[in-house]
């Protein structure tokens, strides 16, 4: 009998992997060029080619079940210290612009609020592991 197939979340609301490769080019290409945030990447990655092609598997793996992504973001962003929480604010709010420009409806919805969840994780994981004790939102 054969497996059935994972499509996860993002099949019903459009999302496929050419989309998920436009969020996720374009999407950077903007971090790139960001004055605060782009200083932060360019230092940390030295082949984008390879990193954007584990995002679009990151990506993948969260919105369309394809379990393609290996990895541990959290052990990743914990290496760079000059990772600060209001980057992630930054981070969070040029990734929904950028979703709401190249993405339907849908799928924008759905790519902003995983990774409001994502970015919550890793901030409060991040500050967990400095010895800080983040505010609770209300």
């Amino acid at each position: 009998m054969d497996a059935k197939p994972r499509i996860g979340p993002g099949a019903p609301a459009g999302v496929d992997e050419a989309l998920i490769r436009r969020q996720v080019h374009t999407f950077y290409g903007r971090v790139r060029q960001d004055p605060v945030l782009g200083p932060i990447f360019n230092d940390a990655i030295t082949d984008w080619d390879e990193h954007l092609a584990k995002l679009c598997d990151f990506w993948s793996s969260v919105l369309l079940m394809t379990g393609r992504f290996k990895g541990s973001p959290m052990a990743a962003h914990a290496r760079r210290p000059d990772i600060r929480d209001e980057h992630f604010a930054l981070w969070l709010d040029l990734f929904e612009r950028t979703a709401r420009e190249v993405c339907p409806p849908a799928a924008a919805d759905l790519f902003v609020e995983r990774s409001r969840m994502i970015g919550r994780s890793l901030a409060l994981g991040l500050s967990v592991s400095r010895g800080v004790i983040p505010p609770l939102d209300a």
